[in-house]
């Protein structure tokens, strides 16, 4: 038998007025029988966030605002965790929307279980032709090499890791919470820590949360060169998890590199051995087309786009990955 204990949805938001009332609304909507409150951790932001969460907080007496200064969102989490009055966490972004009946499932999951953490897939949409196509990447394995929350086919079972959560505030206590010297890939390494104290992490294709790309190609690039960057300091600190999967961008990009340099020179300096450098962003450049022209459901504005967003993806975050993290 299910009981229904209360659940405190975090939310750590930055720059999200664009999406932050459709996210916290999906929250309230959820057809759920205990008592759900909605903490929204705001960081300093370049919009209306603010104006817009003091608004929403304003008129639903379920929703509380607290300041995150730093703005960075293991830092916003923590403070949400802290002001939480219940002892299941479900974290949601601010540009994310759950599907109907999340939380319900994510309960009966968690007891059915006994995880400390479950979570399920990022459902990537988008609604401009730029967003479409950086959605269609997000949700393929050409996009981003397969990984399991990304994907329709996963099926459910114990997970390295799962998109965003639903938390027993117990386990999280035991491990320190989130590690807020980790700006990016806090998910991954805070799920790595509940497996290392012998936690279950829980992953089912029954959760959806519906995600909003960036919806420009620099925001694009900043996200996934930053993304590799902390790939790098996640390695950094735990070898261990090292994995082809995470070192096939930075060794590609650095193909791709060198194959041009030696590529260009064997061009001006008429060297045929170098030529055949250029063989490395000709065979990128036909991957890439075929890509394009496999994926399926996609307006003909959106594939126009897909292979400037599959190379940004590839290249910023292999890039990142490389240089790692300059100030830790």
């Amino acid at each position: 038998m299910v009981d229904f204990p209360g659940v405190s949805v975090i939310m750590p938001v930055r720059n999200e007025e664009r999406h932050l009332e459709r996210a916290v609304a999906r929250v309230l909507e959820q057809d759920y029988d205990g008592d759900v409150e909605v903490v929204l951790a705001v960081g300093p932001s370049e919009d209306r966030t603010w104006e817009v969460a003091t608004r929403i907080a304003a008129g639903e007496s379920h929703v509380h605002v607290v300041e995150n200064p730093s703005g960075a969102t293991p830092a916003g989490l923590n403070i949400a965790i802290a002001a939480a009055m219940h002892d299941i966490l479900v974290r949601v972004d601010g540009h994310g929307e759950l599907s109907e009946g999340y939380l319900a499932t994510a309960v009966r999951l968690l007891q059915e279980t006994g995880a400390a953490n479950v979570g399920g897939r990022m459902d990537a949409r988008g609604e401009t032709p730029f967003e479409e196509a950086v959605a269609a990447a997000y949700n393929s394995r050409l996009g981003l090499g397969g990984g399991g929350f990304h994907l329709e086919d996963t099926p459910a079972g114990p997970a390295p890791t799962v998109f965003l959560g639903a938390f027993r505030r117990e386990a999280l206590a035991a491990i320190g919470g989130f590690d807020e010297t980790m700006h990016r890939a806090q998910d991954w390494e805070l799920n790595y820590r509940l497996r290392q104290a012998g936690h279950l992490v829980w992953f089912t294709p029954e959760l959806t949360v519906l995600y909003r790309p960036r919806s420009s190609l620099r925001a694009l690039a900043r996200q996934f060169w930053t993304t590799g960057q902390w790939r790098r300091e996640v390695a950094r600190r735990h070898p261990e998890t090292v994995s082809p999967r995470y070192l096939a961008p930075p060794v590609a990009v650095s193909g791709l590199a060198v194959g041009l340099v030696a590529g260009v020179l064997g061009l001006v300096l008429r060297n045929r051995l170098l030529v055949v450098g250029l063989l490395a962003p000709a065979v990128y450049a036909a991957f890439l087309l075929a890509s394009t022209a496999t994926m399926k459901g996609l307006s003909p504005a959106a594939r126009l786009r897909l292979p400037l967003v599959l190379a940004t993806m590839h290249v910023c975050w292999g890039a990142g990955f490389l240089r790692g993290v300059a100030d830790r």
